[in-house]
């Protein structure tokens, strides 16, 4: 006598979802490489605009920033060291600008937007950078080079620190980066996390998140990173992120940085002019009002 149908095993859900739960113009990066290629601040009073990146150790902060380079300047270059080991200490140890060097009208000149790399939050107490240098940081208060110290904080009377900042020298974006490997986020992270965004919401900064490590995170993404929005896995990831943090989906960018790749990858660009073309669109309604 043969087993009862509602007990018989069930055979697992397939790893990739039928249809993408987003939309991404695969194939045909010319349009949005074109529009972030042009983009100026349409405020007079702002020569840039400048994107803050924060979150845990080794979520690809610093990688991050190298990938926005290759894709602007069309190659490979690594404009922010970063580490290719994991660590529970930041590799970031000071405050420091990336400006991307291109060229307009037969003219070498600075891509204007500029990003801000720092110290990575850690677990513990004096350890990793602290909640008032972010909030600093979002005012403009702190200086380039500015060396990160776990156990005191930039002062308001310190040598590196800015009491009158310019629109230039605040920030106009904030973007939280984890990685997709993090198995969750810790409560004192997590605690730091809504502490910035709650500053940046009272200085009205738009804020999203990168995801980064889609490749090594998910193997069916790894085999084509097509299949980042197919992915049940990192679906459930990123919905999981968007209810910790407190970032709508719309808000969040799946990523993959270079890493292993000796020259570009479309796949790789298409999700990375995704994020940046929405970071400036975001950016350009945040100065708008300036």
């Amino acid at each position: 006598m043969g087993k009862n149908q509602s007990t018989e095993k069930q055979p697992a859900p397939s790893p990739l979802l039928d249809e993408p739960w987003r939309k991404v113009p695969w194939g045909n990066n010319k349009e949005n490489l074109r529009y972030v290629m042009d983009y100026k601040p349409e405020n007079e009073n702002i020569k840039h605009l400048r994107v803050l990146l924060y979150g845990p150790v080794g979520a690809g902060k610093s990688s991050f920033i190298n990938s926005v380079n290759n894709v602007i300047r069309r190659r490979i270059g690594i404009p922010a060291a970063a580490s290719a080991t994991t660590s529970d200490t930041s590799f970031t140890k000071k405050y420091e600008t990336h400006k991307f060097q291109i060229t307009r009208e037969g003219q070498k000149m600075y891509y204007p937007v500029f990003f801000n790399d720092m110290m990575g939050m850690e677990e513990g107490t004096n350890s990793g950078i602290s909640l008032k240098e972010i909030e600093l940081a979002m005012k403009g208060h702190v200086s380039e080079g500015y060396k990160f110290n776990p156990v005191t904080s930039l002062s308001d009377d310190g040598r590196d620190y800015n009491p009158a900042p310019s629109e230039d020298d605040k920030v106009h974006v904030l973007v939280c980066v984890l990685s997709a490997n993090m198995p969750s986020i810790t409560p004192s992270i997590l605690q730091m996390m809504s502490s910035v965004r709650e500053t940046a919401s009272d200085l009205g900064i738009p804020q999203v998140a990168m995801i980064t490590n889609i490749d090594t995170a998910c193997p069916e993404t790894e085999k084509d990173l097509k299949n980042v929005y197919k992915s049940r896995h990192l679906q459930k990831k990123i919905k999981t992120f968007s209810s910790d943090i407190g970032i709508p989906m719309n808000c969040i960018y799946p990523i993959k940085n270079y890493s292993r790749e000796i020259d570009l990858d479309d796949d790789v660009d298409t999700l990375i002019l995704s994020a940046l073309k929405n970071m400036i669109n975001f950016g350009e309604d945040f100065i708008e009002k300036k």
